[in-house]
Parts: C-alpha cells; sequence; structure tokens
C-alpha cells in the first residue's frame, strides 16, 4: 500500500476527513438497511447512534491494533490537524479521533481498499454485525 499512497497524490488530512465521513455514513446506511430498516425516519435516527464523533472514536478505538503503519500516520496527522472546527457535542479527543478514523477510512477509500475498508468496519461494528444475523 506504500507504493499506492507514494504514487496517489494524496488529499489534504481534512479532504480525506470529509470523504471518509461520508464512506463510514454510507457503511452505516448500508448496514442499517440490511437489518429490514425501511423507515427513512427511523433510519436517521439510529445512524445518528453511529455517526457522532464519540461513536467513531469508539470504532477507532476497536480499529487501531489493527491499522498498518501508513494507516497510523494519516491517522496522526488528521487527529494532530490545527485546522479543526470545535467540536459542538464531543469532547476534543473523541473529535479528533473522530477526525482521524475518519481521514483513514478516505484515504482507504481514495485509493481504492473497499477490501480493506470492508475489513476495518467488520471489526469496528462486529457486534452489530453479529447481532444481526442473529435476529
Amino acid at each position: 500500500m506504500q507504493d499506492k499512497i507514494l504514487a496517489a497524490n494524496l488529499p489534504s488530512s481534512a479532504a480525506l476527513s470529509y470523504i471518509g465521513d461520508s464512506r463510514h455514513a454510507l457503511f452505516i446506511r448500508k448496514m442499517l438497511v440490511e437489518r429490514g430498516i425501511s423507515k427513512a425516519s427511523e433510519l436517521n435516527r439510529l445512524s445518528l447512534e453511529y455517526v457522532t464523533a464519540e461513536a467513531q472514536a469508539s470504532a477507532y478505538g476497536k480499529i487501531e491494533e489493527h491499522l498498518t503503519e501508513e494507516e497510523r500516520d494519516t491517522f496522526r496527522r488528521a487527529f494532530n490537524s490545527t485546522h479543526l472546527n470545535k467540536p459542538k457535542h464531543a469532547s476534543h479527543k473523541d473529535y479528533r479521533t473522530a477526525t482521524g478514523f475518519e481521514a483513514v477510512i478516505g484515504m482507504l477509500y481514495w485509493l481504492g481498499e473497499e477490501d480493506r475498508i470492508a475489513h476495518l468496519m467488520e471489526i469496528a461494528y462486529r457486534e452489530e454485525i453479529e447481532n444481526d444475523s442473529e435476529n
């Protein structure tokens, strides 16, 4: 993957976080639809449980030990970015962690690493996925 990163001319950490946020939200929406939920209001309400800074920081905690060095570097750059907005409903640490998490997902998406995204999301949301398959 390091060769891909060098050749890709990656966007800024902020741009990767922006893309990663969208890709993560798509994963969550798909997971909820696969549960058989079809009402938009319920989908929106449930998705908010997963797309908050606190929830994304928790998801990052579950995947952190599985990251490659390149993914960790991407996380650190985004986490340490000085251009972050002040969080409204989250601690600074959760907000920065969520931004780093989003940047990792954004980088993988930018590089076309969908299998890697799926693997990390499976780790991050293993309990939810297993609960879905039991029901």
